[in-house]
């Protein structure tokens, strides 16, 4: 009798420590590490419909930033090329590509809408950067930097290569998906162009 009621004794009697060690341990752990883990989200839009003309007859600006591997080419699609940016330091430059969008901006502050088009070897970092300088510009405003859109609107696409972006004449030719967006006024791209060469 006394043997048996021993051995309930000793069989009721758990050490816990040791697991509650490592709870004590594990659980900080756990919500340190969860940070670490969130994703981030890009919203992209697919691009629209063949629209290159506004209901008032007018050219709409469809703007486009085409990442190349040795630059960077923002234009219209109707009306081509604007600016071209060379790597600078072997790196593309996208601080000269966000001041000549906030030019673009200050001139068209309807448009939101912007294609990124790559080429097939772009890398996907150069992608995800370039999507940070069109959607968002740093604006003074009562004296504090406040974030406000540029061109939140992005849809991405494949570039032409350049040997097969010219037609017979020798003209550029744009062969991307095109974005349908507000209209512009008369000469408005013509002063952009001109801004753009000096």
């Amino acid at each position: 009798m006394r043997r048996s009621q021993r051995q309930k004794n000793q069989e009721a009697e758990i050490n816990i420590t040791a697991f509650l060690n490592l709870m004590v341990v594990l659980i900080p752990f756990l919500l340190i590490t969860a940070v670490f883990s969130q994703v981030s989200v890009l919203e992209l839009n697919l691009p629209s419909g063949n629209q290159n003309d506004t209901p008032e007859g007018k050219q709409a600006l469809v703007l486009e930033m085409t990442i190349r591997a040795s630059q960077l080419e923002i234009g219209d699609r109707n009306d081509g090329t604007l600016k071209v940016l060379n790597k600078i330091n072997g790196q593309h430059d996208f601080i000269g590509a966000h001041e000549f969008l906030k030019k673009v901006k200050q001139q068209f502050p309807k448009i939101t809408e912007i294609a990124l088009l790559l080429e097939d070897h772009v890398e996907y970092d150069v992608l995800i950067k370039a999507m940070d300088n069109v959607r968002l510009q740093n604006t003074l405003i009562n004296g504090q930097v406040i974030k406000t859109e540029l061109f939140p609107n992005i849809a991405i696409g494949s570039a032409a290569d350049l040997a097969n972006t010219a037609d017979a004449s020798g003209t550029k030719v744009n062969t991307s998906t095109p974005l349908s967006v507000t209209s512009l006024p008369a000469g408005t791209l013509s002063q952009l162009s001109e801004e753009a060469s000096r």
